[in-house]
């Protein structure tokens, strides 16, 4: 690496903030502070969204898909995938009524956290959406509907009791199946790096906050009382709140009921989450403007989540689509690097950020599937250059750091045999 002995110097920083006790190697990513940490080493990871995992592996003649989007995956350092545990009702669901389940589609999800494991993977798993695909909240309160529930909203899945009920059995079911596959249960399987509570919830009927707070406060508390082993995000895009007005100006116009500040400190909550789409957000800008954008949107919330959250952010969302007028492969590859230059500048200070999954990565063969932000790796070789060049950096990083911990550790080692010896000889020094 370049400035290596600049690197080292921020590495002895780094170690100073991570006096922790290094947990028992039982491979669960952890939080201490602003950093994630695996057996007890700093971690980073290069990643990616694939929603489609589940889907594809239900059914058995389709799962080399799978394999091979990992398989591809890995070869670019990517060591993080995002994606769906849920699909309420509607073709193929997963769970086709309240607490009522396809085995085979559950076996899709078995397989792709096998196949995860047999990659060196790690996965975050989203327990609900809020958009209608795939059922969503829609569907939830749909259900109490048929159930006689007088409810005027979507935005009643966040706040009506029978609904919240369907939600937490959900929950309670996904974390407590057991793996066809690996003979675990999910809440035992360190594959799993973290639970998503929703992709993206928005409550616009409450522009103050209140109900999702609430929701994430009583929703956190469920998932924990199920499972302590795991991570939990809350599945936000970032925008900022009524607990921090002054930030809100940061917000591309968006008044959705989520709050940046306040959802994250929520103790259950163990790191933050932000999504980015300047070319969805921002549409009628030119480029250079959603660059700007981008820049100051990423900084703010590696800023906040170091100074005011205390916690560390994964950029869990982000891409640009050829879909957009005037695309060119240069203008997604320059927002690749904007992205990744923000999560790099934050990591080798040793700071929150630690790693961007972009949306989203196909294989060969699979154009139903593609939504105009899709990566096929082996189709573009710009952008799989600019992914892997940052899987590199990010691991560099990490070995650095993990360097400097085992040579503190060894040292301490060395200073108590020392300690130990000059005891039992009575501190009578031997010799010259």
């Amino acid at each position: 690496m370049k400035h290596l002995a600049l690197a080292i110097f921020l590495a002895v920083l780094f170690n100073q903030h991570l006096t922790v006790h290094v947990e028992a190697g039982d491979n669960f990513i952890r939080t201490r502070g602003v950093h994630f940490l695996l057996n007890g080493n700093p971690y980073y990871a290069n990643g990616f969204n694939a929603y489609w995992l589940m889907y594809v592996a239900s059914d058995p003649s389709q799962r080399p898909k799978v394999s091979a989007a990992f398989r591809e995956a890995t070869s670019h350092g990517l060591t993080v995938a995002r994606t769906w545990a849920f699909s309420d009702g509607g073709y193929r669901p997963l769970q086709y009524a309240p607490g009522s389940y396809n085995e085979q589609m559950f076996k899709g999800l078995d397989f792709v956290i096998a196949e995860a494991r047999r990659y060196g993977i790690k996965l975050i798993l989203s327990l609900a959406n809020n958009y209608d695909s795939f059922g969503g909240k829609k569907q939830y309160v749909n259900w109490a509907r048929s159930q006689g529930q007088y409810l005027t909203s979507d935005d009643d899945f966040f706040r009506n009791p029978v609904v919240k009920g369907y939600y937490k059995n959900h929950v309670k079911t996904v974390l407590n199946r057991y793996n066809s596959f690996t003979g675990m249960h999910y809440k035992d399987d360190p594959t799993i790096m973290a639970w998503e509570l929703m992709n993206e919830p928005r409550c616009t009927s409450d522009s103050s906050g209140k109900t999702i707070q609430a929701w994430i406060m009583e929703m956190a508390s469920h998932v924990k009382s199920i499972d302590r082993n795991h991570l939990l995000e809350a599945g936000l895009e970032g925008f900022y709140g009524q607990s921090t007005p002054k930030k809100k100006r940061l917000n591309p116009r968006l008044d959705i009921g989520t709050d940046f500040i306040a959802n994250n400190r929520i103790p259950g909550i163990d790191f933050a989450t932000v999504h980015s789409y300047p070319d969805q957000w921002l549409s009628s800008s030119n480029d250079q403007y959603q660059l700007s954008f981008l820049n100051n949107w990423l900084h703010a919330h590696i800023q906040d989540a170091q100074f005011i959250l205390r916690k560390p952010i994964l950029l869990t969302e982000f891409g640009k689509s050829w879909k957009d007028p005037g695309f060119n492969t240069y203008q997604r590859d320059q927002l690749f690097n904007t992205v990744y230059y923000n999560i790099y500048s934050s990591a080798k200070r040793g700071g929150p950020a630690a790693g961007g999954l972009f949306w989203q990565l196909l294989t060969e063969g699979m154009d139903s599937f593609r939504d105009g932000y899709e990566i096929v790796l082996s189709e573009s070789s710009s952008i799989a250059n600019v992914i892997a060049q940052q899987s590199h950096k990010l691991d560099q990083i990490r070995k650095i750091f993990t360097r400097m911990r085992n040579v503190g550790r060894w040292k301490r080692a060395r200073a108590m045999r020392r300690g130990q010896w000059h005891g039992r000889n009575g501190g009578r020094r031997i010799g010259n």
